[in-house]
């Protein structure tokens, strides 16, 4: 049964693709149901995968083979909070690995141009120290990193 409400992701024929480097990827994740086209459409052709039911970390989300015509941006992406730095390496390596594209402060997109955040838990903690001036060095260390390094932000909360 579909959820009463899923995020609906654009893909260009390769949601199935997608669906599947994300259930293999990150806990909580797992592929469903996949929908093939009943006729022709403006980007495909009947049998090919139209959309496909998958949930990642929790989330259900529907992958829509909607041909070329819209992109991705940063005004949506998901926002991973890890435990520790082995845990971001492995996630950070998965996607921008698999033919992502590493970002600033701790964004990556994958290679269907989906954005992510890879956020280490101390790092949102630190950014919400009650000591501001703790927070500030934290913040000023990540503005500086690609992907965070948890050694650093622990160093700049220290000071």
């Amino acid at each position: 049964m579909q959820a009463k409400n899923t995020i609906c992701i654009w893909y260009d024929r390769d949601a199935e693709e997608a669906a599947r480097f994300y259930e293999k990827t990150f806990p909580d994740s797992k592929v469903g149901r996949i929908a093939r086209a009943p006729g022709d459409y403006p980007s495909g052709v009947e049998g090919d995968v139209l959309v496909v039911e998958f949930t990642v970390m929790g989330i259900p989300c529907i992958g829509l083979n909607g041909g070329p015509a819209f992109k991705h941006s940063e005004a949506f992406s998901f926002q991973v909070a890890t435990d520790d730095q082995a845990e971001t390496d492995r996630l950070w390596s998965a996607i921008v690995g698999d033919g992502g594209q590493e970002s600033d402060c701790g964004w990556c997109k994958d290679k269907w141009g989906i954005s992510w955040q890879i956020t280490p838990r101390v790092l949102s903690e630190a950014l919400n120290s009650p000591d501001r001036a703790a927070a500030k060095r934290a913040f000023n260390a990540m503005m500086e990193m690609k992907k965070i390094d948890v050694a650093k932000i622990e160093a700049a909360l220290k000071g």
